[in-house]
């Protein structure tokens, strides 16, 4: 159910600054394993579904605790002059469309080096989406099993 080849396509390169932490709820406990307990600070469905999202991308950075994950720049075969650069943050312990943010930069190789493009309208958006349904289905998936 990957569809990460059509969001990388629709991406045409992304990414950028973290959120901040402002209405972030307390910290929840997830069940890692029988006798292993991780503590995040963000929505485990949301993190666990941004991370799957973006693995077809390297990451540069990621922040468990204050649900932020950065990729580094990134170009695909088919578009070797352009990249993208993604920044998801989780912004909540809920599973809410509202507690993502997703913020992209895109680059094009000019003859004086990258420079700063539009980011194709409903990128951003689509990308939120991929992450929001993946999130879903953890869920789903988990309360089934």
């Amino acid at each position: 159910m990957r569809r990460l080849p059509h969001v990388v396509l629709g991406l045409a390169l992304l990414a950028s600054l973290a959120a901040c932490n402002k209405g972030r709820k307390p910290r929840m406990n997830i069940v890692e394993a029988p006798a292993r307990v991780a503590t995040i600070g963000v929505n485990a469905y949301l993190w666990r579904a941004a991370l799957d999202t973006l693995s077809f991308m390297p990451i540069a950075q990621v922040d468990s605790n204050g649900g932020v994950i950065v990729t580094d720049w990134y170009s695909t075969p088919q578009a070797p002059n352009e990249r993208v650069k993604v920044t998801v943050s989780i912004l909540d312990t809920e599973l809410r469309a509202d507690a993502l943010q997703v913020a992209t930069i895109r680059q094009t190789l000019a003859g004086s080096g990258w420079i700063d493009a539009p980011v194709r309208a409903g990128t951003v958006q689509k990308l939120e989406e991929v992450i929001l349904g993946r999130a879903r289905d953890l869920r789903r998936s988990q309360l089934s099993g």
